[in-house]
């Protein structure tokens, strides 16, 4: 949970739309590539393949030209100058001492990591982190957040739930807001309404779109299944390791709400 939630605020913070501007794409195409950049300039489908809950719709009226507009290495240092100009924010609060204890904690798990079947998190891993020190910190979380998300996608797949499913999942049990999920989304009414329909046949949801009992049960399942297959990742730092990083990235999220930079998630 504090990994992902200061590794989103590269998603949300007004400098990504400014400096993907400056490389002639505005909207949520920025968002695809400068993500995707560290796998290379892939195709649509590679897209669709690793972000998973996006519509087909979403990313390929988006995507086009933006290989063209900059190249894969151009879009990732205009990612790193989003969050380089965003945790200006956060300098105040965070010692240098506090951010090489942090790396001195994220640094062995991400060494540690395995990253077969996980083409997120292998691409970032790949990734020359950058000399600012705040920056590359957030470099090394991003790689966990993105092997969590590897490893919660393969399990989606794993239990036949499609992308829309996941997503409906996702609404209906209160974890993903409705309004941005339609607008970043971006599925039709009757593919939503189709997910709605597949999961009142497996009982986890009502008609109208409410979780059941066992809707609930089993969307925790498969979150507390995933924790169980990151579990081995913390073992180069161990359980005190791991809450004390916590502790140490948890002002970097702290404080970039103070300064209303996403007050969506106050």
């Amino acid at each position: 949970m504090a990994i992902n939630v200061v590794h989103r605020l590269v998603y949300f913070v007004p400098e990504a739309a400014e400096e993907y501007a400056s490389l002639g794409i505005k909207g949520q195409a920025g968002y695809f590539a400068s993500r995707s950049a560290p796998m290379g300039a892939v195709p649509d489908s590679v897209v669709l393949a690793t972000f998973y809950n996006f519509s087909p719709l979403a990313v390929t009226s988006t995507m086009p030209g933006v290989w063209e507009a900059a190249s894969p290495e151009e879009w990732q240092a205009a990612r790193f100058r989003v969050v380089e100009r965003a945790l200006d924010r956060v300098q105040p609060h965070l010692s240098t001492d506090q951010i090489e204890e942090a790396r001195s904690l994220i640094d062995p798990v991400v060494r540690s990591l395995q990253h077969g079947g996980k083409p997120l998190a292998a691409s970032n891993a790949a990734i020359t982190l950058p000399t600012d020190p705040l920056v590359a910190l957030w470099q090394q979380l991003t790689v966990v957040r993105e092997w969590r998300g590897d490893a919660h996608v393969a399990l989606l797949v794993t239990n036949q739930l499609a992308p829309n499913e996941c997503l409906v999942l996702q609404v209906a049990s209160g974890r993903f807001p409705l309004l941005m999920a339609q607008r970043t989304r971006r599925w039709t009414d009757a593919e939503w309404a189709a997910a709605t329909a597949s999961m009142a046949e497996r009982g986890w949801m009502d008609v109208d779109g409410t979780m059941t009992a066992a809707g609930l049960e089993e969307r925790e399942r498969l979150e507390d299944e995933t924790d169980r297959l990151c579990a081995p990742m913390w073992q180069a730092v161990g359980d005190k390791g791991a809450a004390r990083l916590t502790e140490l990235i948890m002002p970097i999220h702290e404080a970039m709400q103070a300064a209303g930079t996403y007050t969506m998630f106050a």
